[in-house]
């Protein structure tokens, strides 16, 4: 962390009590100011000669002979102040990145300016915020978590814009050029794993990966973090699919982890509503920038929380295109509402129907040698492979056979699913038949010859219902 010394004199500021703070000397103190409920004893020269603001309130206050003047709305409270007096006294002050951003807010309400004092307090922390805070990567992090006590001063001053330039640039720029100890995330170097990190008695350089930054940026809050990543995405130079790690990683730092125990607890959820709108703002168009997993636990989280139709829709749609990536986990999202059921069958219906949509032949499409060839408007001819279909089956025919257990489950449901699918391509139907078989073991509770005799005597029914051909009876 960069820092910088500022006055020569010994720190001369006590304290007595909880309240009060004046400077140990021989000279009596002929002012008073005011922060809240901590006063401090000092004297007007130091002060005056480097603050136009004490200078016009002092006047004031003289006409009114009173020598307290109250500054509660002072941006850093007490502590920023603390600081700016130390300076006029010429005593010996650090400022660093957890307390600069305080003390130039507290300077700039002081009016610390050039106009008073040549090398004012103003000067030297621009010039500090400019030549070490923001060529820092993690003290520019640092400060700007600082600015949100410190609003709008900190807006006003521009300090979080080039906050978020400053990251976004180091953010941006080759790894072979980022140094570890940029970041306080970072994994473990070879040498840490017990891995040689020597070649023919060579050390090597480790390598350090595009996402060096994510975890870092995972500590803003999600107002800052919107606007990091949006700058980041500006630049141009961030490969989709590490913006896409970076939402990973932020959504289960800020919006996952323990959703449902705080949803189902009434924890107030407002910073997670604020947390996915931003996530789903945020989420790269490309394909396969994210996965369709995360996808889907956003989509869990949007259903938690109740947010509103654009966002699920949304997600609907980007689930839709890349469904065959899923697990038959990801589609087990839990219902949230008053039915008996376990799981919201009506919104992965919602999503194999967008799958279906997205690749229907629309009148367009012919079979050639396992691919389908797709006319999309506007676009070029594309290819769209018969594997994702029979992917997306496979994926349906083991979603069936879960939610099947649920004893509560309404059989027209488990029907509804099973016809939709029936219509994808698939080697055999066994599947679909493995999940009516599970329903009727759970929800009949009757034997297993019972359940063969039953199929058997129903298969043809079983077969108008799923659309699957009627087993060959050997």
């Amino acid at each position: 962390m960069k820092y910088m010394k500022l006055g020569s004199k010994p720190d001369a500021l006590q304290t007595e009590g909880s309240n009060i703070r004046f400077v140990a000397t021989e000279l009596a103190t002929d002012i008073v100011i005011s922060i809240g409920d901590i006063k401090f004893y000092l004297h007007k020269f130091p002060l005056l000669s480097k603050s136009s603001r004490l200078q016009r309130l002092v006047a004031s206050s003289n006409e009114e002979k009173n020598d307290e003047l109250d500054i509660s709305d002072i941006p850093g409270g007490p502590s920023a102040f603390e600081i700016c007096a130390k300076f006029c006294y010429g005593m010996i002050v650090t400022l660093n990145a957890y307390n600069v951003l305080a003390a130039r807010c507290a300077a700039e309400y002081l009016e610390m300016f050039e106009t008073i004092d040549k090398g004012n307090l103003i000067y030297k922390i621009d010039v500090f915020l400019t030549s070490s805070v923001f060529r820092t990567w993690k003290d520019s992090i640092i400060v700007l978590q600082s600015t949100k006590s410190l609003l709008p001063w900190c807006e006003n001053l521009k300090v979080i814009n080039h906050c978020i330039d400053s990251i976004g640039s180091k953010a941006s720029i080759d790894p072979s050029e980022v140094e570890w100890s940029y970041t306080c995330n970072r994994k473990k170097l070879p040498s840490e794993n017990g891995i040689d990190s020597h070649w023919n008695g060579v050390r090597k350089q480790p390598m350090v990966p595009n996402d060096w930054w994510v975890e870092d940026l995972c500590e803003l809050e999600v107002d800052l973090y919107k606007r990091v990543i949006m700058t980041i995405k500006a630049k141009g130079r961030m490969p989709p699919v590490v913006i896409g790690e970076a939402l990973r990683a932020y959504a289960y730092w800020r919006l996952l982890g323990s959703l449902e125990d705080a949803v189902s607890n009434g924890v107030d959820c407002t910073k997670r509503h604020a947390a996915l709108d931003a996530i789903v703002f945020l989420l790269p168009t490309e394909e396969g920038s994210v996965s369709c997993g995360f996808l889907l636990k956003l989509l869990k989280a949007a259903c938690l929380l109740e947010s509103g139709e654009s966002h699920r829709n949304n997600l609907i749609k980007r689930i839709g295109a890349q469904l065959d990536g899923a697990s038959v986990a990801d589609l087990l999202i839990p219902v949230n509402t008053d039915e008996n059921s376990f799981y919201n069958i009506d919104l992965v219906m919602t999503i194999v129907e967008e799958f279906m949509s997205q690749h229907s032949d629309n009148g367009k499409a012919k079979l050639q040698d396992d691919e389908e060839i797709v006319e999309a408007e506007n676009m070029s001819v594309m290819t769209v492979s018969s594997a994702s279909k029979l992917a997306v089956a496979k994926l349906i025919d083991g979603y069936l056979a879960e939610i099947a257990k649920d004893p509560n489950l309404p059989l027209p449901k488990l029907m509804a699913l099973a016809e939709m699918a029936s219509s994808l391509p698939r080697p055999t139907h066994d599947g679909l038949y493995r999940a009516i078989d599970m329903y009727l073991k759970v929800s009949l509770s009757v034997s297993t010859d019972y359940l063969h005799c039953w199929e058997s005597e129903n298969s043809t029914l079983l077969c108008m219902l799923t659309g699957a051909p009627k087993p060959i009876q050997e």
